[in-house]
């Protein structure tokens, strides 16, 4: 109470009066100070100075930095972005090139298989051709081979088959005569011819 006591007695009633409604008999406030209208005058002073301090730190310290670290953040985006597109570009040519490379090599692959074809047709023609030769040359000794056997199987026919009719008549029992038997035998066989 001591303490009241000397803060009222300090107080004097000039400087009551001058706060008005705001500050009771003991010189303590009286509700909000903050709402009391008497004292808007100060309050707007000292809002105003800490609204300038603020927007002077802000505006020379803080708000650099910030645009600062946006700055760089573009710069980094665009940087990034053109990096990007840069390897994309390139991308597109290693496909290109790829692609080519692809195809010359489908080509050329094309070009061997068909020169390997047309060598392995050229030694399959000349393997046929050697065989067609030798096959003629085999079919043309066949042929005279056959033809000697013919010559030789007409002859051994006349004379089997002359041999053959003497013995058929001889069992028949009649005489045969060797004259009439090789007429007959060469009648018979001009007929067949």
């Amino acid at each position: 109470m001591a303490t009241e006591n000397s803060v009222a007695e300090h107080v004097s009633p000039a400087d009551m009066e001058a706060a008005g409604r705001c500050v009771g008999p003991d010189g303590g406030a009286i509700g909000m100070p903050q709402l009391c209208f008497d004292w808007f005058p100060n309050q707007i002073f000292w809002l105003l100075v800490t609204l300038v301090a603020i927007y002077f730190v802000l505006s020379r310290i803080a708000l650099p930095r910030i645009a600062a670290v946006l700055a760089e953040r573009s710069g980094t985006i665009t940087n990034d972005i053109a990096a990007a597109e840069e390897f994309k570009m390139k991308a597109g040519e290693a496909e290109k090139a790829y692609e080519k490379a692809l195809a010359d090599a489908r080509a050329e692959a094309q070009a061997i298989a068909a020169e390997a074809r047309a060598e392995v047709q050229k030694d399959v023609d000349a393997a046929i051709a050697k065989a067609d030769a030798e096959i003629a040359a085999r079919t043309a000794e066949a042929e005279k081979a056959i033809a000697e056997i013919r010559e030789s199987a007409l002859s051994n026919v006349e004379v089997v088959a002359k041999d053959t009719a003497g013995d058929i008549v001889a069992a028949l029992g009649g005489k045969a005569d060797a004259k009439a038997v090789t007429a007959a035998v060469e009648a018979r066989l001009k007929g067949a011819s």
